[in-house]
């Protein structure tokens, strides 16, 4: 605790009761209660998650509600409540073309095996305020075909078969958990995509526009979009067993850019990848959009200088939290530091009045 002044330490414990009681709000209106956030703020909530690297609603929903709804504080709730969890053991990679697609799109092929499927989305509203939503209880019942269980291939794996698409070939490697291990640049790609994954919407989307406006000649096309439930499976090394631990909600996005080749390669199509917790689709366009843009160096294309080429400039401020922390350190006393600056501020100024004179 940082109290610099005497009385400090009370004003904080009542600064501390005045933020419980504005929190709570009219006691008069009945309080918010986790379930309701968990299911009725479910973008938030998926927002907590996927930022703060823990899958838990009630948590994110516990942490939206004592953050006063700052989602960038109750990341930060979740991220210090996640360094206190022991870890047993990782999880086996997820296969995400046997997930059970809730939302599935392509910009790129219109007639695609297991149908396109829209979803809940925004994408076909109006963006108008709907006055129906003040009354309580009213809301419309979609008629929802049975989900196919089948696995779903990848839209992306028809250019596959004609070499049309540069292969991701698996590197054999086992990746290193950036969550527990230090970074050290040039980073491999999947430290690159644990970094965007846990990164800041808003600066990644800022990121992504900005190579859609010709700052990273990477103007992409959504190759697949899909949302949907993933099973989360553990082996068991003592029994030889693999169990499903969960089912888990991700949103998955491959874009496709156009490469003109090289001397080694011929033209061909290029992708990025994003992966994200919940239905945060956003995330994951402009996760695959800067993912792809940082990769100028494997395919050999030139530095054009932008933000969105640089990996050490992205990866060094797109995580929210640490960029909060060292932002609002500059609202703690800094009373040594200023007065050093102002006394010196005040000799300048003493010299400027003194040569003024003499001239």
């Amino acid at each position: 605790m940082y109290v610099s002044v005497k009385g400090g330490e009370k004003a904080i414990n009542n600064a501390h009761s005045w933020l419980s009681e504005i929190r709570r709000g009219d006691v008069n209106i009945a309080e918010l209660n986790i379930k309701q956030i968990s299911e009725q703020l479910t973008l938030s909530v998926d927002r907590v998650m996927s930022e703060g690297s823990l899958y838990d609603k009630d948590l994110s929903a516990l942490a939206i509600k004592q953050s006063r709804g700052d989602l960038i504080e109750a990341i930060f709730l979740i991220r210090a409540y996640r360094t206190t969890l022991p870890r047993i053991g990782s999880s086996k990679p997820i296969e995400t073309g046997k997930m059970l697609c809730l939302r599935r799109i392509s910009a790129t092929f219109k007639d695609i095996p297991g149908k396109q499927k829209l979803g809940p989305t925004f994408d076909y509203t109006h963006r108008l305020l709907d006055f129906k939503l003040l009354a309580d209880g009213e809301y419309d019942k979609a008629k929802i075909e049975k989900y196919d269980d089948k696995e779903i291939p990848h839209v992306l794996s028809f250019l596959n078969k004609e070499g049309l698409i540069q292969k991701e070939i698996p590197s054999g490697k086992t990746s290193k958990d950036i969550t527990r291990n230090p970074i050290n640049f040039p980073l491999t790609r999947s430290e690159r995509l644990q970094s965007l994954s846990r990164g800041d919407e808003g600066f990644l989307l800022g990121l992504a526009y900005s190579t859609q406006r010709g700052y990273a000649r990477n103007h992409a096309f959504v190759g697949e979009l899909r949302t949907g439930y993933v099973e989360v499976k553990f082996e068991i090394p003592e029994l030889g067993i693999e169990i499903n631990i969960a089912d888990v909600m991700f949103t998955e996005c491959e874009s496709v850019n156009q490469f003109k080749g090289s001397k080694k390669i011929p033209a061909q199509f290029t992708r990025g990848y994003g992966l994200v917790f919940g239905q945060l689709e956003r995330k994951a366009i402009s996760m695959a959009l800067v993912d792809r843009s940082m990769r100028w160096k494997e395919f050999g294309e030139e530095y054009l200088g932008v933000a969105a080429q640089d990996e050490e400039f992205i990866i060094s401020h797109c995580d929210n939290i640490q960029a909060t922390g060292f932002l609002e350190h500059i609202k703690l006393p800094h009373y040594v530091d200023f007065q050093a600056e102002l006394d010196l501020v005040r000799k300048i100024r003493e010299e400027y009045k003194k040569n003024e004179q003499h001239t």
